[in-house]
């Protein structure tokens, strides 16, 4: 689905306006100084890194490919320059070009600008201190894969705790990572280069830097563990999809994450799930330059002002979907994948969802919450829920039920699930995080990292001394079972395999029953039986939950359509 900006815009104003109510978030971008034991010798020459606030060993901003600039724009990443004496991993680097958002404003970032520099490829290293042969931990952020950085998220912690090495790394985004043109095509240099999803080949480059240099910082480069949430878990489900990626990674943990792609025609001539093709867009990037005359040689020298803006289509930034390129993605994508034998990599697999993702975005709908100043609160709390609940559900159909059960048929065991169920985020005057967001989106990384500072001042919101007790027992159990997982290429004992009939892992605290398994499958069917007899809901609301249904999953909109009576939205 293209990212509609309309709605994004108002989620992270919604998140910015509860920021105003607490203090600014710990500032990790602070100078840090260069310690000397965390000198080491890569392939690219000499390194030296710092020390965290927690006590792990960083290394930030190494590059990992050569910068993807001039002639190397919409190119297959090459190999890192050596460097030019001891390089000082100190400071993070910039984030990859993408238009800033109200979460950046706790760094004075006015939201709606364009950022970013392209000589973005580069990732971040934790170890504990005296790191030896360890697993390897690969994080891939989410973000719509328009937006985000490695430097948001600390691995110092999950590194600690678990006796792993985390890395983070940063990849294209937006039409700078997924861009598929025939002229591009036709000045490819490599068979690579013949790419559409270039943040996919980033990604790989990433993944053979870990396997040539995870020994210098205490790394098993035969253990290695890709993981990531949202259009991270998306593009980790699309690695084990892609054959170049085969033999680089050993285990992969999708968070939240989608499986829909769309083919290379439908990229550049546009359809119903992508309605802004890359042809339209090249003509209107390079209009300024050539009068809308398209080649390889104007479409790298348009100015990333003038690539974004061809982006900017009324209220909405249609930015592209994964392509099935059939040179780093196969056609039919990632479902088709995970249905036929070996078409995914044969390596463990943990994939799940939070219980209320979609309370994400229900909480900045108008029609749906009352606002007085910072308060925030259900119109009807029934029907918020009801409106939120059927499409957090068709998202685990989607990222679980569906792809779990594809993979077993086509032979693939090893595949373990779960369900994010923490719900009790703290209060200020009427609103209740718990209840407006309950288990939303995005909500189980701080958990995973065991660090509680990602969402800004909403952090001191959401995460409060009363909670306290509950959220560690959640972080101290997720994190165990994702760091056994890493070093056994199995979550522990008491979390059972993925099995026809449903049978995932629930987290929540102790007071709300803790770790427990939970069986029982859900399907589209069940979805909208569902939705036609919930008496919370009148015949309005209940289209407005169709067209949810039809926006997160589109293949489905005739079916949705004919069960509900619903017309899909114009």
């Amino acid at each position: 689905m293209a990212l509609r900006g309309s709605k994004i815009v108002r989620l992270l104003g919604l998140m910015a306006v509860l920021a105003l109510s607490a203090c600014s978030a710990v500032d990790e971008t602070a100078p840090v100084e260069a310690l000397e034991i965390t000198h080491r010798e890569i392939a690219q020459g000499e390194i030296v890194g710092s020390m965290s606030a927690q006590g792990a060993h960083v290394w930030r901003a190494i590059p990992y490919a050569a910068a993807p600039v001039g002639d190397l724009r919409w190119r297959a990443p090459r190999p890192p320059l050596a460097f030019d004496g001891r390089f000082e991993a100190l400071d993070f680097g910039p984030r990859c070009p993408q238009v800033t958002n109200a979460l950046d404003e706790g760094e004075g970032l006015e939201a709606g600008l364009l950022i970013g520099a392209e000589d973005c490829l580069t990732l971040d290293v934790y170890a504990p201190p005296g790191a030896q042969d360890l697993p390897v931990m690969v994080w891939i952020h989410g973000g719509a894969n328009v937006w985000g950085r490695s430097s948001a998220y600390n691995g110092s912690q999950l590194a600690l705790d678990q006796n792993v090495i985390v890395i983070a790394l940063q990849y294209r985004l937006g039409p700078l990572g997924w861009f598929s043109h025939p002229d591009l095509r036709a000045s490819a240099e490599t068979e690579a280069d013949e790419a559409a999803s270039f943040a996919l080949l980033d990604m790989i480059a990433a993944l053979e830097w870990v396997h040539t240099n995870a020994a210098a910082f205490g790394g098993d480069a035969d253990r290695v563990t890709v993981f990531g949430e949202s259009a991270g878990g998306h593009n980790v489900a699309a690695l084990l999809a892609a054959p170049r990626a085969r033999g680089l990674f050993h285990g992969a943990i999708i968070q939240s994450g989608l499986t829909w792609s769309v083919t290379r025609e439908q990229a550049e001539q546009g359809s119903n799930l992508f309605p802004n093709p890359s042809r339209e867009t090249a003509q209107r990037m390079t209009q300024r330059i050539t009068q809308g005359e398209v080649s390889a040689e104007t479409l790298r020298s348009v100015s990333l002002a003038d690539l974004f803006g061809a982006y900017n289509i009324g209220d909405s930034l249609e930015m592209p979907l994964m392509i099935e390129d059939d040179v780093v993605l196969p056609r039919g994508g990632i479902r088709q994948a995970a249905a036929t034998p070996d078409g995914f990599a044969d390596v463990p697999i943990i994939t799940g969802t939070n219980r209320d993702e979609m309370r994400l975005y229900t909480a900045l709908n108008p029609d749906l919450v009352r606002r007085i100043g910072l308060m925030i609160w259900p119109r009807n709390a029934d029907a918020y829920e009801a409106i939120a609940d059927y499409p957090s559900r068709l998202w685990r159909v989607l990222a679980v039920d569906d792809l779990a059960n594809r993979l077993n048929a086509a032979g693939h065991q090893d595949v373990w699930a779960y369900r994010f169920d923490w719900d009790e985020g703290g209060s200020l005057l009427l609103t209740d995080s718990g209840q407006l967001f309950g288990a939303a989106h995005g909500m189980e990384i701080p958990f995973v990292f065991n660090h509680f500072e990602l969402y800004g001042a909403l952090d001191q919101l959401l995460f409060t001394d009363r909670n306290a007790p509950g959220r560690e027992a959640v972080a101290a159990a997720m994190g165990a079972h994702w760091g056994a997982f890493a070093h056994t290429g199995a979550p522990g004992e008491t979390w059972s395999r993925w099995q026809s009939g449903g049978a995932l892992l629930r987290f929540d605290s102790p007071e709300a029953g803790g770790m427990e398994m939970i069986t029982g499958e859900v399907s589209l069917d069940m979805i909208l039986t569902a939705l036609m007899a919930d008496d919370r809901l009148d015949a309005g609301q209940r289209c407005f939950v169709a067209r949810e249904l039809m926006a997160w999953s589109p293949q489905e909109t005739g079916r949705i359509a004919t069960a509900t009576g619903c017309l899909a939205a114009e």
